[in-house]
């Protein structure tokens, strides 16, 4: 049963390059198209399919049918178009569906709207029934995020008399467990459901319906995205109230850090950058940092250059910055940091601008050109989050050979560790108390070895980008997860 490829839809609430807010639209573009490489010739069936948001542009039109919703039908349009996966120099064409409902979806914007409930009840279950339609019967459906939980719950009540659905197993993944999707108890007449699964035990949270919840009992198999926060996540302090479900589940809780996209991220081609450069020619790095301090109006030094590539909010530990920033300003160093978010934080950077124009740029926004740039013109990038499930930042971060200071929690400890100059292992800066001191000690010893000894930094940059964080290692472990989730599926129907 698991020798032959696997059948795999990808359902996810976003997805790059057609609509992203966070990293899971990253992951959404890049895993289907590793699955569907494989590791032979064949590959595997893997598909996508999102909401048709007002914005997307060019997908064609495929077939329209009824989707039952709270007692009453509505309309799915189904459209189609493909991402391109690259295989030994030949494009492998990925298909991703389209759910349109003008009703639902044709809005500015994606997320916090107050029938997102509604939304989202009516995404899961045009997924289902658009299935049978396209004549295709997955292996196994991967769910995303909240926006997505309630399929496990649906295949194993409202479908589950019906035999075409049987068969498909399920895998849910928590790319971040502090965003669940809480709604008013009526919800439930949303799934068809009665009275008896608003229980705690059951979809009930302090009061709510909780589609997070409904994934985390009714997948076959969950998962996040780094093994040390998959062991976080069942701790009160970063379980967000729902450690003990997923105690209760922990045997069916798997970890497997997310992968980058190694054609997208790549120093030696990517065409955003200043000058190109590889693990071979370190040297040529240097000119993407001056040409970063042009851009960002900053003085032409050879002097370290700090990264910060980031969404402005708390989990971040953009706080720890602010903590020690002044004191940071008095060295020798620049600081240049993109991104957009809390307000506060906003005021925190312009203000370390405005007081330091001359070791500070900033731009508040969204500029992936800029990203890359960073990304390749640092010599350090900072991550001192609070928590982070898995990180891409700290991953790109290493492959432009631009050293990581992170703080060790969850994906951040499942990818950086601490460089031994005496064994000339690691690949970054580790600290783990949450606080401004131990941040600065951090980013002490990494200041101290680029300046102190650069054939030894010059080995640290090469221990970084000789690391393999594609996408192709993850989704070996991801297909081992599949066949892990269809062999439960199977028992289970067998007992039922």
């Amino acid at each position: 049963m698991f020798d032959r490829p696997l059948k795999v839809l990808f359902v996810s609430s976003e997805v790059v390059p057609f609509a992203k807010v966070g990293g899971l639209a990253d992951v959404a573009g890049s895993l289907p198209k590793a699955l569907a490489v494989g590791t032979d010739e064949q590959g595997n069936d893997a598909r996508v399919v999102m909401p048709y948001y007002k914005d997307i542009e060019g997908p064609e039109y495929i077939i329209d049918f009824p989707v039952p919703l709270a007692g009453r039908l509505r309309t799915c349009i189904l459209r189609e178009s493909k991402i391109e996966a690259q295989y030994k120099g030949e494009s492998r064409m990925v298909p991703v569906y389209f759910i349109a409902n003008y009703h639902y979806f044709y809005r500015d914007g994606i997320y916090a709207f107050p029938d997102d409930a509604e939304r989202f009840a009516f995404f899961c279950y045009a997924v289902l029934e658009m299935l049978p339609r396209l004549g295709w019967q997955p292996d196994v459906i991967h769910c995303n995020d909240w926006q997505t939980a309630p399929i496990p719950l649906l295949l194993k009540t409202q479908y589950a008399g019906k035999p075409f659905y049987q068969k498909i197993a399920t895998v849910f993944t928590i790319h971040n467990l502090q965003y669940q999707g809480h709604f008013p108890e009526e919800t439930l007449r949303l799934f068809g459901l009665g009275e008896e699964y608003f229980h705690p035990e059951r979809l009930e949270f302090y009061g709510k319906f909780n589609f997070m919840k409904a994934g985390l009992l009714y997948a076959d198999v969950i998962n996040t995205v780094s093994r040390t926060y998959a062991q976080e996540i069942q701790t009160p302090a970063l379980g967000e109230r729902l450690d003990g479900v997923l105690r209760m589940r922990s045997r069916d809780l798997y970890g497997i850090v997310n992968g980058i996209n190694y054609h997208e991220f790549n120093p030696a081609t990517d065409p955003r950058i200043h000058r190109n450069y590889s693990v071979n020619n370190i040297e040529d790095k240097k000119d993407n940092k001056f040409a970063l301090q042009k851009e960002m109006g900053l003085p032409f030094k050879d002097v370290p250059v700090l990264g910060l590539v980031s969404r402005l909010v708390a989990q971040k530990g953009l706080d720890l910055i602010a903590e020690i920033a002044d004191e940071l300003m008095h060295l020798d160093i620049q600081l240049v940091v993109l991104g957009t978010g809390d307000p506060h934080y906003h005021k925190v950077f312009e203000k370390l601008k405005n007081r330091y124009p001359q070791k500070v740029g900033l731009y508040l926004g969204f500029n992936p050109v800029l990203a890359q740039r960073i990304y390749a013109g640092a010599d350090i990038f900072l991550m001192p989050s609070r928590f982070e499930p898995c990180g891409l930042g700290q991953l790109i971060a290493m492959r432009y050979g631009t050293i990581p200071v992170v703080r060790s929690t969850g994906g951040l400890s499942d990818t950086v560790t601490e460089f031994n100059p005496a064994t000339l292992s690691g690949n970054g800066f580790v600290f783990t108390g949450y606080s401004g001191r131990e941040l600065y000690a951090a980013l002490a010893r990494a200041l101290k070895l680029y300046r102190d000894n650069p054939e030894m930094w010059r080995r640290l940059v090469k221990n970084a980008m000789s690391l393999d964080f594609s996408w192709a290692r993850s989704a070996v472990e991801y297909l081992q997860l599949y066949r892990e989730a269809i062999a439960k599926n199977t028992v289970a129907l067998r007992t039922a």
